[in-house]
């Protein structure tokens, strides 16, 4: 990170409040500047913090010094802004870490890192997901577009000949045909967990695939997300460096052949006069561009408030456009300022743009915060690998009729789920089956059907023994089944995998001669080992499951418990559930 430091002046009275700034200095180093104060009147001071996607920085510092070059200042109260170059991800770590929300693929926050006042991001995906993980005290509030970047696929640009570019309509069908080729395309892109542009791309590919419905579907969505992982990157710049550096034709089919980058990405790499430029390709139907949100995050102060919504003001008028140009960015209306260089086939602003994203429960072109994690949850079980023990409840109660799901059982619902899930875990997986109720096998309350081991050997044989699971008529007995799966994963432990339990019931412990809850939780107390740990995920279903009796257990082992009382959910939480499980490091 770097910064640039402003001072402004301002009388602080309800909402009104001016500016003042100090010079901006650019650096190869990235961005520096030094504070003063506008005049020997100020009465006092206001420190607003500031944090900028990095590409959006230098607009918005530049607006800011050159608002005090033409005399924006007011008496008063002195306000100090600190604009931030930031990484979204790690703002986003540290925000999550302050309101307890939890984000697939989000690495822990920095301990030295601080939430800033105002946080504009590249995306409002952002704060959907910070608000779905769990922040539901995460209010930001504006949250308006000040600026906007659509999302494209970049191509070397013979390839995108090849394809019809820039004269024909390509959509994200074309690209999922190119996907499933004899010759597929070789296709990356920068990790959706931790990139907006990254899981804009992907939300769109994914809906191409899902497009059709039924087991071609399925089959399609993970296909597509497996292509894209094969030449994923954490880092933005790693992706662009796979493009290929010479324009002979055995580079180029070697190179990287496709990614979903940011439109301001594929200017910046071109301005680089590459060998092989890249094509920027506007597929239809238009994924969600990055909006650039002003969030004014909650908590502030009402003077740093007052500050905050000033200086919005500042970065939404008309000569904005011209620094958002300069930067490669279009304004939120997606239209451009003078000197802006558009790509060859980008659509022309004069044909409207999509209404800005929205900061609440509905994220950016009209998909809500649920899709939003659904998808990156796929993604996340999809491009992983572990070890997990699949326990299913068949008690009685598991014979209930589900009215949401057409009248299905929770057995059925419950079967479903994890049939579905198992298609998103490729062969390198290792996978185990139980079920258990009380006394199911002989006088054991758990009866194991497929014992753990790789999917490369065991799918079809978990897939049937999945279609044989029928309720029984016993209760829960649930303790005893923990334990005993807890001691299975435990001895064929593997270093460098998640080892880890999902149970699925729907009641609580009603095995009188089986263990205590005490008894479970000063066993798992004992034989747990720090250095090889097994986390531990229940999927409580239904209104008679206890919550506190399900986090006794994961408070002890590790891992989480999920409770819903709508069966019809349990995919949903699973998906989530495997996808927020830390690897070993």
């Amino acid at each position: 990170m770097s910064a640039g430091r402003h001072r402004m002046r301002s009388n602080l009275n309800g909402a009104a409040a001016a500016a003042a700034v100090g010079v901006l200095v650019v650096t190869a180093g990235g961005w520096f500047g030094y504070q003063q104060l506008s005049g020997p009147d100020c009465s006092g001071k206001v420190e607003l913090s500031v944090a900028v996607a990095t590409e959006l920085a230098p607009a918005v510092s530049g607006a800011a010094d050159q608002w005090v070059k033409d005399g924006a200042a007011v008496g008063g109260t002195c306000i100090a802004v600190t604009v931030t170059a930031s990484d979204p991800v790690e703002v986003a770590a540290t925000v999550a870490a302050k309101h307890g929300a939890v984000l697939a693929g989000v690495g822990q926050a920095s301990g030295t890192a601080v939430s800033p006042d105002v946080w504009i991001p590249d995306s409002s995906t952002w704060l959907a997901r910070l608000k779905d993980g769990g922040a539901t005290a995460f209010d930001p509030a504006n949250g308006a577009s000040i600026a906007r970047s659509p999302v494209v696929v970049a191509m070397p640009e013979p390839i995108a000949s090849r394809l019809g570019w820039p004269d024909k309509k390509l959509t994200w069908n074309n690209l999922l045909g190119e996907l499933k080729s004899d010759k597929p395309l070789n296709t990356g892109i920068v990790e959706p967990t931790t990139d907006a542009a990254g899981l804009s791309g992907l939300l769109s590919l994914t809906a191409a695939a899902g497009a059709a419905g039924g087991a071609d579907a399925q089959r399609d969505t993970v296909g597509a997300l497996r292509a894209l992982a094969n030449s994923r990157s954490k880092l933005r710049q790693d992706l662009l460096a796979r493009f290929p550096t010479s324009p002979d034709p055995t580079t180029i089919a070697s190179g990287l052949g496709a990614a979903p980058l940011s439109e301001e990405d594929v200017i910046a790499y071109n301005k680089k006069k590459p060998p092989v430029p890249l094509a920027a390709l506007y597929l239809e139907p238009a994924p969600m561009p990055l909006d650039y949100p002003y969030a004014v995050l909650p908590g502030i102060e009402p003077a740093k408030a007052s500050a905050a919504r000033v200086l919005f003001e500042v970065l939404t008028q008309s000569s904005f456009r011209n620094r958002l140009a300069a930067q490669s960015l279009r304004s939120p209306d997606g239209n451009w300022g003078a000197g802006f260089e558009a790509p060859a086939g980008a659509p022309s602003p004069a044909g409207g743009a999509p209404a800005p994203p929205t900061a609440g429960g509905t994220a950016a072109g009209g998909l809500d915060a649920a899709a939003i994690g659904s998808a990156v949850s796929s993604w996340a079980i999809a491009t992983q690998s572990g070890r997990m023990l699949a326990v299913i409840d068949v008690s009685g109660s598991m014979k209930a009729e589900v009215p949401t799901a057409n009248n299905a059982t929770r057995q059925q619902v419950t079967v479903e789920a994890a049939r579905r899930g198992l298609t998103l875990f490729d062969d390198s997986w290792s996978i185990g089956l139980w079920t258990f109720s009380t006394n199911l096998d002989n006088n054991r309350d758990y009866r194991q059907l497929v014992p753990i081991g790789r999917l490369s050997s065991r799918r079809g044989q978990l897939e049937q023994a999945l279609g044989g699971i029928r309720s029984s008529s016993g209760d829960t007995g649930l303790y005893d089944t923990m334990l005993a799966a807890y001691k299975e994963v435990q001895e064929g432990w593997e270093a460098g995998r998640v080892n880890s339990i999902v149970l699925f019931t729907d009641g609580k412990n009603e095995d009188a001669n089986g263990i205590t809850q005490q008894k479970l939780l000063s066993e798992l107390n004992k034989i747990k080992d720090a250095e090889r740990p097994i986390q531990v995920v229940i999927i409580g279903i239904g209104d008679e499951v206890s919550k506190a009796e399900l986090e006794s257990i994961t408070k002890v082992t590790g891992g989480g418990a999920f409770v819903t009382e709508d069966p019809t959910k349990i995919g949903e939480i699973f998906l989530r559930a495997i996808a927020l499980r830390k690897a070993p490091a």
